[in-house]
């Protein structure tokens, strides 16, 4: 009973948590679009450089609120209690009060990285860590993981089936859904790499490269965005079936500025199509064909 009663309260602590961090979510958004409506109500006047400035803010206001509309879902999955006694909740962005008191970390952040790479051999200063399961705002479930052994007989270390095996017997839907609540340590490796040189990740059909490539984006241009974002980033996928099954990846992940392209469409100006003829089909097929390609490129 008292057990029940404490899980209960854990609940009800982080469904009153969660709430409040929509609540700034909605503030945020309220504002940019007050910014943004203001800018726009200036109109085309002005010098040059003052309707460049304007268009400028403009953009920046759309960005932002892309991203706050893109991260409404499921905006917090995390919570992570440290030695210190601080509780640190993970997101999907960093959110922070008015006077700037830290609600919640980004998931790419630094700070963040024990989330996903704790374990009970290595604690990382956490002894335990918390999966909110959320429906939208609301949240739903809480999974515990305890890192600490000498936490295991304390009655509010809530433990369950795990949020990775929640996660997949979730309902499945026509598009791909994020993994950044329930990655491991192994995946979170490949995301967190350094950026310089070219990262191949290999695997069979269904292994999860694309789960751990959109994560691995993200995090890039949170880590390197002055970088970045001159340069741009790129997505290419193979047909235009599969950039509709993970388009909202990216943009739930806190990023809204990736340019996605199918392999067909990668030419300005030309829209490649499937080959209707087979004995054509199977000519342009063979691995000669690459040589052939190549000359004409050069």
């Amino acid at each position: 009973m008292q057990e029940a009663h404490t899980a209960q309260a854990e609940l009800e602590h982080e469904r009153n948590y969660a709430a409040g961090l929509s609540r700034r979510l909605d503030e945020l958004r309220a504002e940019k679009q007050e910014q943004l409506a203001k800018v726009r109500r200036g109109g085309a006047v002005g010098s040059m450089q003052n309707m460049s400035e304007r268009d400028a803010f403009a953009t920046m206001y759309e960005d932002r609120l892309a991203q706050l509309n893109a991260v409404d879902d499921r905006l917090v999955f995390g919570r992570l209690d440290l030695d210190s006694g601080e509780a640190r909740y993970i997101g999907r962005i960093g959110l922070s009060t008015a006077d700037l008191q830290r609600l919640m970390v980004d998931w790419r952040a630094p700070e963040a990285g024990a989330f996903y790479q704790a374990t009970a051999f290595d604690r990382l200063g956490v002894p335990r860590r918390r999966h909110l399961i959320l429906n939208g705002r609301q949240v739903r479930g809480i999974e515990g993981d305890v890192l600490d052994t000498s936490m295991l007989a304390d009655s509010s270390s809530l433990q369950g089936e795990g949020a990775l095996l929640a996660a997949l017997n979730s309902k499945r839907t026509g598009q791909m859904s994020d993994i950044v609540g329930t990655i491991q340590a192994e995946q979170d490796r490949i995301i967190r790499a350094p950026m310089p040189g070219v990262l191949v990740v290999q695997g069979g059909p269904g292994t999860g490269k694309t789960a751990v490539a959109l994560p691995r984006a993200a995090y890039l241009l949170y880590t390197h965005r002055d970088r970045l974002k001159s340069a741009g980033v790129l997505l290419v996928g193979p047909s235009s079936s599969f950039m509709s099954y993970i388009e909202r990846v990216l943009p739930s992940l806190g990023e809204t500025g990736v340019v996605m392209s199918t392999l067909g469409r990668l030419m300005p100006g030309i829209h490649a199509v499937p080959e209707s003829n087979p004995a054509v089909a199977e000519v342009k097929g063979r691995l000669a064909m690459a040589d052939v390609v190549a000359r004409a490129v050069a």
